[in-house]
């Protein structure tokens, strides 16, 4: 007896997402992002304009954690050196690491984690875009910030242009400071881990992990601390908006499979195959007779036409007149 499966089992089965459909979206997603920070660049002036702004602020606020923090790893190499490999390698190696650990490990909830961690990239990108930022090292000495990143660049792969490799500065957008997404990927992560690491060690990653790349941020001299507070900002409104996301997506994909089965089923109408075949082809048969005998055969050979093949017998000729 043949197995049915159920039209739950079948839409399950048929929406689950597989990896060599996820990798191109991700890497597409990535590589618009990556191309939308270059294109975002605005004009320094209205970059140093932006990051005097904000730093006047937290003067205000007497909340600018970045001054004391950027004294402490200029002074104390065995700090600073460490915090430039964190910043310029974790922002591109723990998240990709979280997203396949999801895709592979809590499947059920992949699809939603990644519509979040997508959402809040492409409101980074519009921060990039309305607002090009200076970070702080990038600011005159006399506003008491170091570059780490060039001070230590002899100990690592990157040059002085933030995190890119050396020779590769023209390939970055050094005022997409505001607001920080690599606080805020460090934020999804640390919430990946926390709920859904299932062990007391991973809900300390969760915690560490995003307070200390937001330390790292500021120590460095790559952002500051409003920076980090908008990249959590970002992060919060990507999850408000990712549930609308991924029911648009289901709208679109819907209305695109319908028309496929649509077409589908009205190519299988008109395809010859599948039209009801006429078994005689012209032919007559009656009860007893093996083999069809046309009519024009019969009408041939002399006999009458309301002749049927029963009156001359199986095969017989029709009698002569």
């Amino acid at each position: 007896m043949p197995q049915t499966e159920t039209p739950g089992i079948e839409a399950d089965r048929r929406s689950r997402l597989r990896w060599w459909t996820e990798l191109p979206l991700i890497l597409m997603v990535y590589a618009s992002y990556s191309a939308g920070r270059l294109l975002a660049r605005g004009d320094t002036a209205s970059a140093v304009d932006h990051g005097l702004a904000i730093l006047r602020v937290e003067k205000f606020l007497h909340i600018n954690a970045e001054h004391p923090l950027n004294r402490l790893f200029t002074r104390e190499a065995w700090l600073g050196i460490p915090a430039d490999f964190w910043y310029a390698s974790l922002h591109y190696l723990v998240t990709p690491a979280i997203l396949i650990w999801l895709f592979r490990s809590r499947a059920q909830v992949y699809r939603a984690a990644r519509t979040w961690l997508m959402t809040s990239t492409f409101i980074g990108l519009i921060g990039f875009t309305l607002l090009p930022t200076c970070p702080p090292r990038l600011l005159s000495p006399d506003y008491g910030f170091v570059d780490t990143m060039a001070k230590y660049s002899s100990y690592g792969w990157w040059g002085g242009d933030a995190s890119a490799p050396r020779g590769l500065g023209g390939m970055t957008n050094q005022y997409a400071a505001m607001p920080s997404l690599h606080c805020g990927w460090a934020l999804w992560c640390g919430v990946m881990l926390w709920r859904y690491g299932g062990t007391r060690l991973t809900k300390v990653l969760g915690v560490a992990y995003p307070l200390l790349t937001a330390i790292v941020v500021m120590g460095t001299a790559n952002h500051y601390l409003l920076d980090a507070v908008a990249g959590v900002v970002v992060m919060g409104l990507g999850f408000l908006l990712a549930p609308q996301v991924m029911k648009g997506a289901d709208r679109i994909r819907a209305r695109f499979e319908g028309r496929g089965s649509l077409v589908a089923a009205r190519s299988r109408d008109a395809s010859p195959g599948t039209e009801t075949s006429i078994v005689s082809g012209g032919c007559q048969t009656s009860p007893g007779e093996r083999i069809p005998r046309q009519r024009e055969s019969q009408l041939g050979t002399g006999a009458e036409p309301g002749a049927s093949p029963t009156d001359a017998g199986d095969g017989a000729p029709a009698p002569a007149r």
